[in-house]
């Protein structure tokens, strides 16, 4: 049939330095709307349509394992099926990338299929900064960090909390959130770097976690802090947001059985309302 359509999960990365954030913007520079204005150069204005994306990262935030999914024509896909991807890196400008552009079910959907997202931050707490070649996705700490403390400061934001202290709350969207993994390494070159994992997560919510766990790990804050907040509900001022900059989605993880999709989406529409992350 003409009118039969093709859904595409595409595999996006993005230095998000000169992007302010994913989601389109009239007047700004934005990583959608880089991406579909690309589209619409390959492909013809208005030939994709339903462009969504798993997490919409904040300006400045950079992604390494990010999810969107879009729909078009069978019969533009199966011409360009071979080509598509090429011709974006070709057309795109450098600082994003589509990594991989896979068919999936008309049931797939990148935000609410999602089982969970990880994000990384890096910090360095060396006395000359941020190495020139990372000051982009590395953020540069005044003071000692210690390592024990933030990951003791990190065990205590563990598992399924209101984390209305730590996000930005948007009417009628709930602050509830699992999170499922926060901790804390030191890599071989010295860079601390924060992973968390969750179901999903609100406006602000990652970097202010970061936020307040640095103030542990520099002495100011004790280690019980960070979880103290968690029994407010509403914004702490007390809470930092880290900067955009040292952030990135790292992965978007899906149900094994692509049977499950849609069961997942059902869920996660019903559990909450989902609002913008980092």
């Amino acid at each position: 049939m003409d009118d039969e359509r093709t859904r595409l999960r595409l595999d996006v990365s993005y230095d998000g330095t000169d992007f302010s954030g994913w989601a389109p913007q009239p007047t700004r520079r934005t990583v959608a709307g880089v991406l579909m204005e690309t589209l619409d150069l390959v492909l013809g204005a208005g030939t994709v349509t339903g462009l969504t994306v798993a997490g919409r990262t904040d300006a400045g935030v950079h992604a390494t394992g990010q999810v969107c999914h879009l729909d078009l024509p069978a019969a533009v896909w199966r011409a360009y099926e071979g080509r598509l991807l090429r011709r974006l890196a070709r057309l795109l400008p450098t600082d994003v990338r589509v990594r991989a552009m896979t068919e999936v079910p008309a049931d797939f959907d990148a935000r609410f299929s999602a089982t969970f997202r990880r994000y990384e931050y890096r910090v360095t707490d060396a006395p000359w900064g941020a190495e020139p070649l990372r000051r982009r996705d590395t953020l540069a700490w005044p003071k000692p960090l210690d390592l024990v403390a933030m990951n003791e400061a990190a065990a205590g934001l563990v598992g399924e909390h209101d984390f209305a202290a730590y996000c930005r709350r948007k009417e009628n969207a709930t602050t509830l959130r699992e999170v499922t993994r926060l901790d804390w390494r030191r890599d071989p070159d010295g860079i601390l770097v924060a992973t968390v994992r969750a179901d999903a997560f609100c406006q602000n919510m990652v970097r202010s976690l970061v936020g307040a766990m640095l103030v542990a790990g520099d002495g100011r804050r004790p280690v019980t802090w960070p979880a103290s907040l968690l029994t407010r509900r509403e914004r702490s001022s007390e809470v930092t947001v880290a900067p955009a900059h040292g952030l990135a989605l790292v992965e978007v993880g899906y149900p094994v059985d692509p049977a499950d999709y849609a069961r997942r989406a059902d869920l996660t529409r019903r559990l909450r309302v989902p609002v913008a992350e980092g």
